[in-house]
């Protein structure tokens, strides 16, 4: 019996090779093939491909509101190999031979085992039940579970690898199939958005779903409260000690009267009481336990304050996760098993030392029950038990690859060191026993000499009460205070309102940030962690105005739904059933929200204005005999009659164009063609491909970098010659001198006619010494003396005060360093904050 074991990707099927001793062979007596899959293979086919009928298909296409909410018992749910384009090239590709590889590979075998990632929402098993149906296999199904990639773990989940039953009575595969379906069928909400939009005038699409909707209203809601604001200070009389305690009274708006709008009359009721000396009513010995380990959207909030956006972190740890530097990142656990603590415990001071981290605070050895628990998957968000040498070596796998491991490391660690203890103190004013305050006086750092989790992911400066202790007398004072104000939406805030409603897990609350950041489409911009709406997320709040797509709770229940199917407590079709019934009912809410547009976020922009076609032309395309219609306007040059009738006769014409970024007019040459975009085939004018040129027959451009070809360098240059010129820097505009030769370059699977600079090689920086090196002698907006300039070539720090990007002046040292970013080295000056 050989075993056919399905890899997510191909990192994870070099793992397996690497724990089993190859592609293919035996493990513990078994045989068994490694095949690799590339992500979900399989997708679904567009909706009015799933439908018969005329009619229905029409219906189904629509984004007309009256075709909705469908009848999705009419939908055969058919997929197909999931196509991409490339973004670059634009070409389209498919999975579809590797899922032909697939199909021959399970040929000789006996039993096709998913070797996926386990993650809460199932979709490891979906991923790997859709491609054994896509190529018809009827036979045996296993699973092998593994917590990660490590070849201890790999080795120990093949030799457990259990039956699976068929794929409808498996509850991971049902689940995520459940929650596959409902977002298919959400679409509507899409489409219904936009076209609300469209009917007012705002050219916009406008994406709605469970979490990207759900995300908006909160920050849409927030920022409305952070915008009503209003401050209202007040004035009141409270109690001081010698050593700083302030002493309060509590307020009950209703009934108190000791809160004044003005200073004076709180002055005048300051009058009222005297010095008088401080009791202590308690003194209590507490302690406090380290924070919970922190899961991908902790972790990633975190780091949004220092400038990483969610789709970096994401990319980066997932690279790091490959190289087992970091655990699964897809994991819901805030917990670990007593299997993977004692994996850890031996490499405990080695990570602490690629951290910084004081190893005589790591004390507490023994698992914690608050930390360490044996039922969960993965385990929680942790490093990997691959340890660097340094955090300067991560540098490789991105920008915030350091601050990843960093941040995790600590926040790990911290579960080693002892709990924080303090004695928290309770007292009063003897004579006005109403002013009361309570204060911590700290015993031991514990933890948070290493890491505080509750404090890196609070989304608000906590007041601190710590102190020395009461102090023996206190004072009148006039205090001043303010109405507290909604704090500003930040990644670190919505993962709270995320976590209190169980919406989503932290990796997937991650992704959809990532999502709504990005692209043309995008609803939110994401500033170092405070986040706001674009135009496309105000016009998208209003319409989720009273809808149930953003609405947390609706979600919540949603999630609960979607897990019940899968533990067979629901039918799916009960499921699903919610989603037409949201549609209906937020399709009205839309439409409704759609009169108020205009009046909340204001006129459509000029991104926004309806698009308008261009004009098309049609005849007989007289080579091949057929009807052809194509655009009558072709980079900014609409086609005269003569040029229309010989394009239809397969003839090639020249062209005035001109470029939409620069403005300038250009020659082209071209026929009219039948081409391919997006997969869908149209007739237009295409130019004449370069490689069909010689160099002397070639589009020649008139000028290059601010320079101007005469006749005799043209005539230099289609010999094949090179000619020297004086061109200008597009960046610096500073003037340089290079040789150009006319040539054909390729780009991107691109061919094009060009001028082709030959600049002399670098010198490799590594070659210059300080002394020597060339290096820009300014540091933010500071500009170095000549005596600055020796100082800092002979080793030297130098103080300088610079200003930052918002203005402020600061001073630091900075001395002269051979840097490396993004893998290439440089000399530049280098801060010293410390």
């Amino acid at each position: 019996m050989t075993y056919l074991l399905l890899a997510e990707k191909p990192s994870a099927a070099k793992n397996f090779a690497k724990a089993l001793g190859g592609m293919n062979g035996s493990y513990n007596g078994q045989p068994y093939q490694v095949q690799t899959l590339y992500g979900h293979m399989l997708e679904f086919v567009e909706p009015h491909e799933m439908v018969s009928g005329e009619q229905e298909k029409k219906d189904f296409k629509s984004w007309e509101p009256g075709t909705m909410p469908w009848d999705v018992t009419q939908l055969n749910w058919k997929k197909q190999p999931q196509k991409s384009k490339n973004m670059k090239t634009g070409k389209m590709t498919s999975k579809a031979g590797a899922i032909q590889e697939v199909k021959k590979a399970a040929q000789n075998a006996s039993a096709i085992v998913i070797a996926t990632d386990k993650d809460p929402s199932g979709e490891g098993q979906l991923i790997g039940w859709e491609v054994i149906q896509a190529i018809g296999w009827k036979g045996p199904v296993k699973r092998m579970y593994f917590i990660d990639e490590s070849e201890k773990e790999l080795q120990k989940g093949f030799r457990n690898i259990q039956d699976l039953p068929s794929y409808h009575k498996d509850g991971e595969y049902v689940k995520a199939d459940v929650r596959s379906r409902w977002d298919f069928i959400s679409m509507q909400l899409t489409r219904l958005s936009t076209h609300a939009a469209r009917s007012k005038g705002y050219n916009v699409v406008v994406r709605q779903g469970r979490l990207k909707s759900v995300m908006t209203k909160l920050v849409a809601d927030q920022l409305a409260l952070v915008k009503a604001y209003k401050k209202k200070p007040y004035f009141e009389v409270k109690y001081k000690d010698e050593v700083g305690n302030v002493y309060t009274r509590k307020f009950d708006e209703d009934k108190d009267k000791w809160r004044f709008g003005s200073k004076q009359d709180a002055e005048k009721d300051k009058m009222n009481y005297g010095p008088s000396a401080v009791v202590q009513d308690s003194k209590t010995r507490k302690e406090t336990a380290p924070g919970k380990l922190l899961d991908l959207g902790g972790l990633a909030s975190i780091l949004g304050t220092r400038g990483y956006k969610s789709k970096e972190v994401l990319a980066t740890y997932q690279k790091m996760y490959e190289a087992k530097i970091v655990s699964y990142p897809r994991t819901e656990d805030k917990f670990i098993s007593t299997e993977q603590f004692n994996e850890m415990l031996p490499l405990v001071d080695k990570i602490a030392s690629v951290v910084g981290a004081d190893t005589s605070l790591l004390t507490h050895r023994k698992p914690r029950k608050t930390h360490v628990k044996d039922g969960g998957a993965h385990g929680a968000n942790r490093p990997g038990t691959v340890v660097p040498k340094s955090l300067d070596e991560l540098s490789k796998f991105g920008p915030s690859a350091k601050a990843i491991y960093e941040t995790l490391a600590k926040n790990f660690l911290a579960m080693f060191g002892e709990n924080y203890v303090y004695d928290s103190i309770k007292g009063h004013i003897e004579k006005y026993p109403a002013f009361t305050t309570t204060v911590s006086v700290p015993i031991d750092q514990g933890f948070k000499a290493i890491f505080d989790a509750d404090k890196e992911t609070s989304d608000e400066d906590g007041e601190d009460n710590t102190s020395t202790g009461l102090g023996q007398n206190g004072s009148p004072i006039v205090a001043e205070g303010v109405n507290k104000k909604p704090p500003h939406p930040s990644h670190k805030w919505l993962e709270k309102q995320l976590s209190k409603y169980e919406v989503g897990t932290g990796a997937t609350r991650v992704s959809t940030l990532s999502d709504v950041t990005n692209g043309k489409t995008a609803l939110m911009v994401d500033a170092r962690g405070k986040l706001t709406l674009t135009k496309i997320g105000e016009i998208a709040a209003v319409l989720l105005e009273g809808s149930q797509i953003g609405d947390p709770g609706v979600t919540e229940k949603l999630f609960k739904a979607m897990k019940d199917a899968g533990d067979f407590k629901v039918k799916p079709h009960d499921v699903l059933d919610t989603a037409t019934k949201l549609v209906k009912h937020d399709k009205e809410v839309f439409y409704r929200n759609a009169e108020t547009l205009m009046q909340k976020v204001g006129s459509p922009d000029a991104s926004m204005k309806q698009f308008q076609p261009k004009p098309k032309t049609e005849g007989v395309f007289k080579p091949t005999g057929e009807t052809v219609r194509f655009n009558k306007e072709w980079g900014g040059h609409t086609f005269t009659p003569g040029e229309i009738e010989k394009l239809l006769s397969g003839e090639m014409i020249t062209i005035q164009a001109k470029s939409q970024k620069t403005g300038k007019v250009y020659r082209v040459e071209g026929s009219l063609e039948k081409g391919e975009y997006e997969g869908k085939p149209f007739w237009g004018f295409q130019r004449r491909k370069a490689d069909s040129y010689t160099r002397e027959n070639a589009p020649f451009p008139k000028e290059w970098s601010g320079y101007t070809f005469t006749k005799e360098d043209e005539i230099k240059l289609r010999a094949g010659e090179k000619v020297n010129i004086k061109a200008v820097s597009n960046k610096t505009g500073k003037p340089f001198e290079v040789g150009v030769t006319f040539e054909l370059r390729e780009y991107e699977d691109s061919k094009t006619w060009g001028i082709q600079p030959h600049f002399a090689p670098r010198k490799d920086p590594s070659e210059f010494t300080r002394a020597n090196a060339p290096f820009k002698p300014e540091f933010s907006g500071y500009k170095l003396t000549q005596k600055e300039i020796q100082d800092v070539r002979a080793g030297e720090k130098v103080m300088v005060t610079a200003k930052s990007k918002k203005g402020k002046s600061f001073t630091c040292n900075v001395s002269l360093e051979l840097k490396e970013y993004k893998g290439r080295k440089s000399w530049g000056l280098v801060p010293d904050f410390g």
